[in-house]
């Protein structure tokens, strides 16, 4: 997905998170793009994108950021004019690639994701997909119940009053994600099994990282507890903020946040980062 104005001020790549794809940033995209390119991609496993077997690709944290380094190559974007918004699976490929190629973006916005091994943060099937066995009855429910996750995911924990709207354009498309030999849950799956080594990683490589980060996180995520946000936030020294009544998918139930978040990042004031 790009959009590119005829005088753009600047460059923004949105990264998604399990189970969405590009769609979850298709509002957020055209309320940016009179002023902003803006680019997003599928990650392999997921939406149109490909989906090559475990034996040729791992889809773990680390191999996200090389896709993600190659995107950002082949598409010529100019990385001095770049902000980075990245979400859930996305945030920690960004991070890695970014303490692999300091110059590769002007800013990279994160949230809800979960840079360190610290399942007490984390969901209970989530804290099961981090090792075998429990990791393949997770597998084989998600497989099983992909219409019981695109419906709840995204609303678990909330009043009816609470929900919001997915377009069914985004609906659609997320279904077919779990078409083919790798569907969206074997690539979550796969990633989860390379999680707990990329997140000891990063977090042994932390304070390496150049490029400036700012921290948004929904406070009634029930997934990954913002607990972890400010964890990283304190240790790192990068500004975070707390979205109040928000949940997993802040810029999917409040996308003007998301806006003013990319704004503020391209504004020379701006909050959005620090070092």
């Amino acid at each position: 997905m790009v959009y590119r104005p005829a005088h753009p001020k600047g460059t923004v790549l949105f990264l998604h998170g399990f189970p969405e794809t590009i769609y979850a940033w298709k509002p957020i995209a055209e309320s940016l793009s009179s002023d902003y390119e803006v680019h997003a991609f599928d990650w392999p496993g997921y939406g149109q994108s490909s989906r090559p077997g475990a034996d040729r690709f791992s889809y773990a944290p680390k191999d996200y950021a090389q896709v993600l380094k190659d995107y950002i190559r082949t598409s010529g974007i100019d990385s001095s004019q770049l902000v980075i918004y990245a979400t859930d699976i996305g945030a920690l490929p960004a991070l890695l690639a970014a303490l692999e190629q300091p110059e590769i973006a002007r800013g990279i916005i994160v949230g809800d994701f979960a840079p360190f091994n610290r399942p007490q943060y984390m969901y209970e099937s989530l804290q099961g997909l981090k090792s075998k066995p429990s990791s393949d009855a997770v597998r084989a429910t998600m497989n099983r119940n992909r219409d019981e996750i695109l419906a709840n995911t995204f609303f678990r924990g909330m009043s009816m009053e609470e929900r919001y709207v997915l377009s069914q354009e985004f609906s659609n498309d997320m279904a077919k994600g779990w078409d083919g030999n790798v569907t969206s849950a074997d690539a979550f799956f796969h990633y989860y099994s390379y999680f707990t080594r990329d997140q000891d990683y990063f977090e042994a490589n932390m304070a390496k990282l150049k490029v400036p980060v700012k921290v948004v996180w929904g406070e009634q995520d029930i997934y990954i507890d913002k607990e972890m946000g400010i964890e990283y936030a304190n240790r790192a020294g990068v500004k975070i903020s707390i979205l109040p009544k928000l949940g997993h998918f802040p810029h999917l139930q409040a996308p003007e946040e998301a806006v003013n978040e990319v704004r503020a990042a391209f504004s020379a004031d701006g909050d959005s980062a620090s070092r």
